[in-house]
């Protein structure tokens, strides 16, 4: 699904979208000490040929995506563990007599014992949303359907477009709140204008989910067809207009700042007075509206658009939006095409699974304060301090050593540096939840109140100075971050844990992955997004226009380089969508090098360990890090939408750039690693 709602803002960069599944076993102690495990060599693979593959060959052929899974890998695994953690915590919490009223125990304990009862949620069916459903009959005009709009987007159901109160990209010190491009249920725009044979094929299966939707709602087969036309023809609309997922990478091209009246000037058939009123919102004098032809197209659906129709509209985006929260027909239909169609995945995850995840997504600081303080260790925290600490020492020497930058740019680029703001494991400050209504009445109304709690929460800081302690990510979520408005590096609880950080093991593991998923996030300060952005977070160019030219032909090598790449079929990695990742993936991993060989100063050099030396095993670590099994539909939707490329290309692209790998494993001319010095790129 790709609801955009009224929301907090998204933070910029991540390292991947982990998948979580069935349970694995554990790694073995003797794992857990060396880091590598050596069983998952494929030996009959030249690692100078194909690098991932040697690492992770066998582990690759012994690790079948699990039935519930869209794929399996290194995440996944580190997931299972948090997830049993996690079921632990909900499941004490679920039958603790003693939690007191309103307390974050009592809350996390009701909304995941709801979530789990399976008999009540059956009887009840779409009962819990008859109030929601009456809000849309009720709907007479235009007005009427904006203060619907409203209503919803407080509520977290995302028709019509999007929008949330976040930093100005170019005041970073002030909120403002910002308008995007939305409404639509498929995972991308060309979901509705490509005409391939897949895509057509997808349009043709969406249609038949819409419709069997609005027959589970009680709608009778014809009507529901019809419905199901209308609903996909106004999205079809609304994704025309839409810019791309590569366009969206430009910054500047989404701030377009605009008064109260220039907005009125742009749609004035959508009244935003009537909008932000109904939010609750007064004195909206200004907006940053990301897409402009996507609101002109907006403002003539209202026109054309019937407002019968809109309510058809209206009725799926809330079924859509709630219907893992409600019955088993409806759950099972949801999945049947999210899960089934669009990513291969035969079953549905066990419902323990599914209760856990919406516990976290909507009382994430309840859950992670309580996982924080039973599963994380401060030892780990300043373990890993001390790497961002010799990760940044490591980038001030590589500023220092760029011969395509100028002088002027690089004191730039340390004074960001400098200002980079560090979070590592939890937030200093938690959420409070006290104001929000938690019972076990009604799983899909939890859910509900939940989003409008968050709402408020965002809807509140108009006005108000930055709040820089905030978390984008809660603590047992196994991922990282880099905000550029906050100038900050993020790395939950989660992912500090083996394989990515492993206390047992020696540096050159840990620098192999741990430091070069810190030197990612860092590195994303300084990729083609992210280096628009200046120390304080504004959207600012800093860069000489010789050294912004430099930096181009760079990156330019590195998109050439991702457009060659075939992920399945005839599909080719979208060099241009996910050249920021790619980025962060080679600048990463070639700082944490340097970071690791510094922390070996004064140190008697590394004996070898199964064989490898520390070098060796340092780009092990990182090609470990990446493997993964994927289903093809779920790897086709990636490479089309998500600007992350697949985990066999983020294990050997950045290496074919690096003669310390060469250096390592001794590649040479005729290898299949080897790249011509003058293809290779080295940026950072």
């Amino acid at each position: 699904m790709n609801n955009i709602v009224f929301k907090f803002s998204a933070v910029a960069a991540v390292i991947t979208l982990a998948s979580c599944g069935n349970a694995k076993k554990e790694e073995s102690a003797s794992v857990r000490n060396t880091g590598i495990d050596v069983k998952n060599i494929d030996s009959t693979v030249k690692p100078v040929d194909d690098f991932y593959q040697f690492v992770n060959g066998r582990w690759i052929k012994n690790n079948p995506i699990p039935e519930t899974e869209s794929r399996w890998g290194s995440f996944s695994e580190l997931e299972v563990q948090n997830k049993n953690k996690l079921r632990t915590i909900l499941e004490e919490a679920a039958v603790d007599k003693n939690a007191a009223a309103g307390s974050n125990v009592k809350k996390i304990g009701d909304f995941y014992s709801v979530a789990m009862d399976s008999v009540k949620l059956n009887k009840d069916g779409v009962a819990p949303l008859k109030d929601e459903f009456a809000l849309i009959e009720n709907i007479k005009n235009t007005d009427d359907l904006i203060k619907a709009v409203a209503h919803f987007h407080m509520s977290g159901v995302g028709p019509m477009f999007g929008g949330y109160v976040g930093q100005d990209p170019k005041i970073s010190s002030e909120y403002v709140t910002q308008l995007y491009q939305g409404g639509i249920s498929l995972p991308d725009r060309d979901y509705y204008t490509n005409t391939d044979e897949r895509t057509l094929g997808i349009q043709k299966a969406y249609t038949e989910h819409v419709a069997k939707m609005f027959e589970l709602l009680g709608d009778k087969a014809d009507v529901a067809a019809k419905e199901a036309k209308t609903v996909f023809e106004i999205e079809k609309g609304m994704a025309k207009a839409s810019m791309t997922k590569v366009e969206l990478r430009d910054p500047e091209k989404q701030y377009n700042k605009k008064s109260a009246k220039e907005l009125a000037e742009l749609t004035p058939n959508l009244n935003w007075d009537t909008y932000f009123s109904s939010l609750g919102m007064k004195d909206v004098n200004t907006v940053v509206v990301g897409q402009p032809e996507f609101f002109k197209a907006i403002n003539t659906q209202l026109k054309s658009v019937s407002i019968n129709d809109w309510k058809t509209y209206l009725r799926w985006s809330l079924i859509d939006a709630t219907a893992s929260k409600l019955s088993d027909d409806l759950v099972n239909e949801h999945f049947n095409f999210y899960g089934k169609t669009l990513f291969g995945i035969p079953a549905l995850k066990p419902r323990w699974k599914r209760s856990l995840e919406a516990v976290d997504a909507s009382l994430g600081d309840a859950l992670g304060q309580i996982f924080v303080e039973k599963h994380f260790t401060e030892t780990s925290k300043k373990r890993v301090g001390e790497m961002v600490e010799n990760l940044i020492a490591a980038y001030r020497v590589r500023i220092e050593s760029r011969d395509w930058m100028s002088t002027e740019t690089k004191k730039a680029a340390n004074l960001k540096l400098d200002k980079v703001m560090k979070k590592i494991g939890y937030p200093d400050k938690w959420k409070d939840y006290s104001s929000l209504e938690i019972n076990r009445d009604s799983y899909v109304q939890n859910f509900l109140r939940a989003n409008q709690y968050s709402f408020n929460e965002m809807k509140n800081k108009l006005g108000k100075s930055v709040d820089r302690t905030e978390w984008g990510m809660t603590p047992p979520t196994i991922n990282a971050y880099y905000n550029p408005s906050m100038n900050e590096i993020v790395f939950p609880a989660g992912i500090m844990q083996p394989i990515f950080f492993n206390p047992d093991a020696d540096d050159a593991v840990n620098y192999g992955i741990m430091g070069a998923v810190i030197g990612h996030e860092l590195t994303h300060g300084f990729d083609d997004e992210g280096c628009q952005y200046d120390a304080d977070g504004n959207l600012k160019n800093w860069w000489t226009d010789a050294d912004k030219a430099n930096f181009k032909k760079k990156t330019d090598m590195v998109v050439k380089q991702f457009n060659d790449y075939v992920a399945i079929d005839d599909m080719h990695v979208n060099g241009e969508l996910t050249l920021g990742e790619n980025i962060a993936d080679l600048g990463g991993l070639t700082i944490s090098y340097y970071a690791f060989k510094k922390s070996l100063e004064g140190k008697p050099a590394p004996e070898k360990i199964d064989g490898f030396t520390a070098e060796q095993r340092f780009f092990m670590s990182w090609a470990q890090g990446w493997r993964t099994n994927m289903r093809p539909e779920f790897l086709k939707n990636l490479v089309q939408t998500n600007p992350h490329s697949p985990g066999n290309f983020r294990g050997n692209g950045p290496l074919t750039n690096m003669q310390e790998f060469y250096d390592a494993f001794g590649v040479k001319e005729g290898d299949k690693m080897y790249r011509p010095k003058a293809e290779r790129a080295e940026i950072w």
